[in-house]
Order: structure tokens, then C-alpha cells, then sequence
């Protein structure tokens, strides 16, 4: 099965990059800000949001972290924000 032709990666994808700039407009926060948060350049991070470039699993779990969200949540697989607990 192929993950990238499904009709639900597809409906993940587009709740996932809106998700990103959403959450980052609830925080008050710019792009450059997000972007020196995960150590990335503005132009890059405005790429993951516009879901022109692939966001990597370490930003996400940054974001996720900085945010206090789960990743879940972050790329659309739930609507609950609420992270999950620390092992």
C-alpha cells in the first residue's frame, strides 16, 4: 500500500500545513521566530508551512514540544492538541 497515493495522506497534508501557521499565529509569532526556534533558515520554515518543502521529524518534535502539542496533532492525524504523556 502506498501511503502517498491515498486519498488520507492527502486529507493529513492538508490540515497539516495549515495547522503550522495556525499554530504559530496563535503564539504571536513570526516565521523568522518559528524558523530560529527549530534551526532553520525563514524561507525554509515558510516552505513547511506552504507544503512546498518537507518539515523533518526533529523540527516537529521541537515544535510539538515549544507549541505543547502532540505531533498528532501537528500533522492532522487529531483534532485533540492536548500532548501525550512522558515516559
Amino acid at each position: 500500500m502506498q501511503l502517498f497515493g491515498s486519498i488520507a495522506f492527502k486529507v493529513v497534508l492538508q490540515m497539516f500545513f495549515p495547522r503550522l501557521e495556525e499554530l504559530r499565529h496563535d503564539h504571536d509569532k513570526t516565521q523568522a521566530e518559528i524558523a530560529h526556534i527549530i534551526r532553520c533558515q525563514r524561507e525554509v520554515y515558510r516552505r513547511y508551512e506552504k507544503g512546498t518543502r518537507q518539515i523533518p521529524v526533529d523540527a516537529l518534535i521541537t515544535l510539538s514540544k515549544y507549541y505543547q502539542v502532540s505531533i498528532d496533532y501537528i500533522v492532522g492525524l487529531t483534532n485533540k492538541s492536548t500532548p501525550y504523556p512522558r515516559v
